[in-house]
């Protein structure tokens, strides 16, 4: 536990897993109870001790928000407080009220210009052409020219919303995440099926890049606020959920260190002069040895514990760099560990490659794994039996889910 003296008052914004896993990292390290601010709690937030919780209802509208956030600071007086997004619309709404909320918080986030660029889709893949970042061929696809889409791959192909913020506000029968469409009937029936509902933004089509969930690979980052990076840590996805809303989020990951892959996205990362956390999602292909690189999280991941659980606290980096001012050299995880969000017996039902298996089993027999949610400080009666219902409920979804990605 850090020496310093406390005054300082971390707030996030979210109450999902991503909240969760800072909250311990924040309580882990300092001692200390975050303030959660959010519309609802999910069941990684039910009934934790760990933090304080605000509920504040339409928090994403900018209005609401920056009202909720200015008296939450005028409550706390004495404290510096320290302002993180666990979701990407929060992101969003952060960045363009910058000028509003500097008076009351320190801010560890990119600029609005650089922002633009990143967080749609459809720019993002004109700065992996500028940065020399391998990713899917891609194509979009607006309202207007669905029924006509010319695609120069082939299939299967991957479906999903350029905005993601607005998709999530729709509703359609066999909504997920992201599809998998095996030939054009299918791609049209998806087309229609999400056009048919409030949904009319661009959306994203690319090549399908073989390999189960083991091929991927997760980079969560810190940058300080002068530009440079601050921490790297590389996590090797085993399996990722397979229910419709929880499609490309990771259930199991295993920390590893490839230093080609660290210095490519650090060059990246400081040459646009980014400030905050960070967060890739990339692919292994087989075909050409390469790593296709998915999208940027303008935060950490939502997985992004494993990072602390490997021995790397997110929450030191930021707090030592915003709060107490420290310098600080850049730190690349290199400790082996497993992070889990589900039952061991699922992981090694599930994943397919055996020695990545008896490696994950090798982790567990020396007490080297961690699961985001079981946290002894945290313990009480109802918060366990919550995630005891929830960790067993994995059992039925995959074998209901795992491996289906259509539209039924």
């Amino acid at each position: 536990m850090s020496t310093e003296k406390i005054d300082f008052l971390p707030v996030l914004l979210g109450s999902d897993a991503n909240a969760y896993g800072l909250s311990r990292s924040f309580h882990s390290q300092y001692g200390i109870k975050p303030l959660v601010v959010g519309r609802t709690r999910f069941t990684p937030t039910y009934n934790s001790h760990i933090f304080d919780f605000e509920y504040v209802d339409n928090l994403g509208d900018p209005e609401v928000m920056v009202a909720a956030l200015i008296k939450i600071a005028k409550r706390n007086p004495n404290k510096k407080l320290l302002l993180l997004s666990c979701g990407d619309d929060y992101v969003k709404l952060i960045v363009r009220n910058r000028e509003r909320l500097k008076e009351y918080y320190e801010l560890p986030f990119l600029d609005e210009a650089l922002m633009d660029r990143l967080c749609l889709k459809e720019n993002f893949y004109d700065v992996c052409r500028e940065y020399d970042f391998a990713f899917p061929q891609t194509v979009q696809c607006t309202f207007e020219e669905h029924s006509n889409l010319e695609l120069p791959f082939e299939y299967p192909i991957i479906i999903k919303p350029s905005n993601s913020v607005e998709y999530w506000k729709c509703s359609f029968p066999g909504k997920k995440k992201v599809f998998i469409a095996n030939s054009q009937a299918e791609r049209d029936a998806m087309f229609a099926a999400i056009y048919a509902s409030s949904y009319k933004d661009t959306l994203i089509i690319q090549e399908y890049i073989p390999g189960d969930d083991s091929y991927m690979r997760v980079l969560n980052c810190y940058s300080g606020r002068d530009g440079k990076v601050k921490l790297m840590s590389l996590g090797h996805a085993l399996l990722e959920e397979h229910t419709p809303q929880g499609i490309g989020s990771y259930a199991a990951i295993m920390s590893t260190y490839d230093p080609a892959i660290l210095e490519k996205f650090k060059n990246f990362l400081e040459a646009v002069g980014y400030v905050g956390f960070s967060n890739f999602d990339m692919k292994f292909d087989y075909r050409d040895n390469t790593y296709k690189l998915f999208e940027i999280n303008l935060r950490s991941g939502r997985s992004s514990f494993y990072v602390t659980a490997a021995g790397y606290n997110l929450a030191k980096y930021v707090t030592e760099d915003f709060i107490f001012n420290k310098p600080m050299d850049i730190t690349y995880a290199t400790n082996k560990h497993l992070w889990l969000m589900i039952p061991k017996q699922v992981l090694f039902k599930y994943l397919p490659n055996e020695q990545l298996k008896q490696e994950a089993k090798q982790l567990i027999k020396n007490g080297e794994y961690t699961h985001s949610l079981f946290y002894k400080p945290d313990f009480s009666f109802k918060r366990y039996l919550k995630l005891c219902l929830s960790y067993f409920n994995y059992f039925k979804k995959y074998k209901k889910y795992y491996g289906k990605k259509g539209l039924s």
